[in-house]
């Protein structure tokens, strides 16, 4: 498989790490279709301008499943070399117990980052071939073995039932079954990392995409950081 004809598919590529997995991939040859929120301009339009001809832009709230069902339907027949679901998002208040979360935040932060993700993949999944990847951002605090500090404790369970959901998908699946990949980019400075973040999205985002790329053709999933190194589940 050449990159000049590879497509992937960004759900959440209007900034931060979507944004730039685009920027990067486009920079290799590949062609990218990216999905944002109605009505704004953004970051993913700059670079549809950019690269004339080699960047489609999707309109996807994903925690509507009528919106997700619309994106499938025009994508109909379509073939992904790689689906990647970008989406997350954090509490209001990252020091939140979780005996003190509100319900409502609760379930905003579980919907987001575990159940529409894979709501996407569940739905999508079929437009990537046997030779293709699927992946989903994950976090490194996700990781129910490393987790000995505690804190953030909705934003870890999230990610850890993200994890556990793609263990599901990957175990359903027909040996030999394509390659999946959870992502762990590191503390990231983005909207969701913060300013405190120490490493830079320009200097992340390149490893991060080496390791997909790397992965395309190995089967089963894996939980990986960005520079290929498992993560402990």
């Amino acid at each position: 498989m050449g990159p000049a004809t590879s497509t992937i598919l960004i759900v959440g590529a209007s900034r931060g790490l979507g944004h730039a997995m685009a920027a990067e991939l486009l920079t290799r040859g590949w062609n990218v279709i990216g999905t944002v929120r109605a009505g704004a301009h953004t970051k993913l339009h700059d670079l549809a301008e950019a690269y004339e001809g080699r960047v489609e832009i999707e309109t996807l709230e994903i925690n509507d499943q009528g919106e997700i069902a619309a994106l499938r339907n025009r994508l109909s027949g379509r073939v992904l070399d790689m689906l990647f679901v970008n989406a997350g998002t954090a509490t209001r208040d990252e020091h939140v117990h979780i005996g003190d979360v509100t319900t409502e935040e609760f379930m905003r932060v579980m919907i987001t980052n575990a159940l529409s993700p894979m709501r996407v993949i569940e739905a999508l999944q079929d437009l990537v071939p046997a030779q293709g990847l699927i992946g989903a951002m994950s976090s490194g605090q996700g990781s129910i073995a490393n987790n000995e500090t505690g804190m953030r404790e909705v934003y870890r369970g999230s990610k850890a039932a993200l994890n556990m959901f793609m263990r599901s998908f990957a175990a359903r699946q027909a040996p030999p079954p394509r390659a999946m990949v959870l992502m762990a980019p590191g503390w990231i400075r983005t909207d969701l990392g913060g300013p405190d973040a120490p490493f830079s999205i320009e200097e992340s985002v390149p490893s991060l995409v080496n390791v997909l790329v790397s992965k395309l053709g190995t089967p089963g999933l894996q939980y990986l950081d960005r520079f290929g190194r498992t993560v402990p589940w």
